[in-house]
């Protein structure tokens, strides 16, 4: 089983670790480059004038990422934030903003955040939220747009199948089963 969660709401969920002591919260979420998957996230401390922690949480190490925490073992889970964040280099770099075009060449909007899909053992991109353009019929509303296993990404656009239009949702609730769709039809293809 598999939920859907945005980037945006992963940030500030607070880090606690099995006995129940919140250790830290989330500052920014680090993905692997070209793979698309969680690879960690880097911590800042708890209180209001607490800064970014020296350490950083890996991915291999959280037991469960939920709607209201991050969980681990305990603080032994913890790497430098160089180790983690090094994880994440190379990568096609931050994608908010940036306009989304299909490889046919239609603008279809800007990315306004990024959809994860957690299951058990991974937490991946499984899609955008997008300011949508008029490409979609869907003028400046927030839809859903599904990623493709393998997708262009640079400071400037993000490409997409144009098939991957066929499958935008309304509503993150809707776009889970899109995203099964579009999987499928990528299958077939």
């Amino acid at each position: 089983m598999s939920t859907l969660m945005l980037a945006s709401e992963i940030g500030k969920r607070p880090v606690v670790t099995l006995s129940g002591e919140a250790v830290a919260q989330v500052k920014d979420i680090v993905f692997e480059s070209g793979a698309g998957r969680v690879a960690g996230f880097t911590l800042s401390g708890r209180g209001m004038f607490s800064g970014p922690k020296r350490h950083a949480l890996p991915w291999t190490a959280v037991t469960a990422l939920g709607s209201h925490a991050v969980m681990v073992r305990d603080e032994a889970a913890f790497e430098t934030r160089k180790e983690v964040v090094d994880r994440g280099e190379a990568g096609g770099g931050d994608v908010l903003g940036s306009r989304v075009l299909t490889d046919a060449g239609t603008d279809v909007g800007k990315v306004t955040d990024v959809v994860i899909e957690v299951t058990a053992t991974t937490a991946a991109v499984a899609g955008y939220q997008v300011a949508s353009s008029e490409a979609l019929g869907r003028q400046e509303r927030t839809v859903y747009v599904p990623l493709a296993e393998t997708v262009a990404v640079s400071g400037e656009a993000l490409v997409i199948p144009a098939a991957a239009t066929d499958f935008v949702a309304d509503d993150l609730p809707g776009f889970a089963g899109m995203v099964q769709a579009f999987r499928a039809h990528l299958q077939e293809t």
